[in-house]
């Protein structure tokens, strides 16, 4: 498996192989940087799981298995909705909460590491069983996010891209070919259509994660390829403002009213359920696709391609395992880390998730070739067919700026309160100051 390597200091962390609770738990140290301690390799760790509920039963399957192998150690299993992860591993840094390990995505590992919370895992991988047996992509898109160098804060785990999933039955029905392209995206969309019957052609996201795939579908019609232009972004180019613009004017025309709050929960859902034709996720809803309609009613294909013949997409974050400072216990920790991401353990995780796994021997497991959308995505990655926006995954805020500042703004603009230029100009400065502030530290 091959996958593009990211650029230093610019690049995000982005896939590009042929290779998505009130809680409690036991404080492990007197704030997120302490520095713990190796421990006695046996006893309790606590592991939280930074997509709890749709991975919760491969995790504790994987647990199970662990706790079999490792008699002496039991892990303290904890789900945290994708949607808080951030919040909640601030919280825990900031008051003393934080576990021996944790799920950590690119997306917020920077925001991570510049809190000193997790610990330096070169090492540690050495000299380990996964020495030699990751993606070397993957090793490289976590570098890159955590922005220290060469050094890595966690072990990747998973990569995964964005898929336009399509009702193969009801495109049949309509005489529609498949959506490969943008403009027979839009038509599909308004055919399928018919609000009077609760049909439609679409559905948006226009709640949580909300930003990533308005971005894909931004940068996927203009066709632009990079998120810098020096020091500034692209975002709000003329061209992606009237991309979308006219992707918004979809919302309450070819989808649902209530998509203004839906997360991928929901779309998933009302996708599988339903009569929505097209649904915009990435490769984690396979499973859910698969079991709900069956696998000749469904189909998952790489995002359309635009007018210039390129198909263009956003990076997608890869998922990954950290290791917190402040664990006292670290040598049970780690083991845990190891067993999770090596061959059996890994493959099985992603499988489940419908994901691209970092296990080099995962990687070539027979159910990849077996999960179509998963072969599709895993080509257009490096059949020099995508160019990747790499977004800065890199920059601390960038999880804020994308989520929580950001995420309302959107809900405005598909509601016609905003326009898509204000939305995207508010943006675009937000992360021009983060820029320019990052490089000012020394970075870049």
């Amino acid at each position: 498996m091959n996958i593009s390597k990211t650029q230093r200091g610019r690049a995000a962390a982005a896939v590009s192989l042929a290779a998505v609770l009130a809680l409690t738990a036991t404080a492990c140290g007197d704030d997120g940087s302490a520095s713990g301690g190796e421990g006695s390799g046996k006893g309790e760790i606590t592991f939280w799981d930074n997509n709890g509920g749709p991975r919760t039963a491969v995790w504790k399957e994987i647990i199970q298995d662990f706790e079999k192998k490792y008699p002496d150690i039991k892990v303290k299993y904890v789900p945290i909705p994708i949607a808080d992860v951030q919040s909640k591993y601030d919280t825990a840094i900031a008051g003393g909460g934080v576990p021996d390990v944790g799920g950590v995505g690119t997306a917020y590992l920077a925001n991570m590491v510049s809190q000193d919370a997790l610990e330096p895992l070169g090492d540690r991988i050495k000299d380990s069983s996964l020495n030699g047996k990751l993606v070397e992509g993957m090793v490289e898109s976590v570098k890159d996010a955590a922005g220290r160098d060469d050094e890595m804060y966690t072990v990747p785990t998973s990569a995964n891209n964005g898929a336009l999933w399509y009702r193969t039955d009801l495109f049949k029905a309509a005489g529609l070919d498949a959506p490969t392209t943008w403009a027979t995206f839009y038509q599909a969309a308004e055919k399928l259509t018919d609000a009077g019957k609760n049909k439609f052609g679409y559905t948006i996201r226009g709640g949580a994660g909300s930003i990533a795939q308005a971005l894909d579908a931004a940068y996927g019609q203009s066709g632009i390829t990079e998120f810098w232009n020096g020091d500034t972004t692209t975002l709000n180019d003329p061209k992606n403002v009237a991309a979308l613009e006219k992707y918004a004017a979809l919302y309450k025309k070819t989808t649902p009213s209530a998509d203004v709050n839906n997360d991928f929960t929901k779309m998933v859902a009302q996708f599988d359920t339903g009569t929505i034709g097209m649904l915009s996720h990435n490769l984690g809803s396979y499973q859910d696709h698969l079991k709900a309609l069956g696998k000749d009613k469904f189909a998952g294909i790489p995002n359309p391609v635009g007018d210039g013949g390129t198909r263009v997409q956003v990076s997608n974050p890869v998922d990954g395992l950290g290791l917190f400072k402040a664990s006292k216990n670290k040598t049970a920790a780690w083991k845990f880390i190891e067993f999770a991401a090596s061959h059996e353990s890994n493959s099985k995780w992603n499988e489940s998730a419908g994901a691209i796994p970092a296990n080099t021997e995962a990687a070539k497991d027979p159910w990849i070739s077996e999960a179509a959308p998963t072969e599709l995505a895993a080509k257009a990655l490096t059949d020099g067919s995508t160019k990747i926006v790499q977004l800065p995954y890199y920059l601390p805020d960038w999880n804020n700026i994308s989520k929580a500042d950001n995420e309302p703004e959107f809900q405005k603009l598909l509601l016609g309160k905003v326009t898509a230029k204000a939305f995207l100009d508010k943006m675009a400065d937000e992360l021009n100051a983060a820029q320019k502030e990052w490089k000012e530290r020394g970075n870049g």
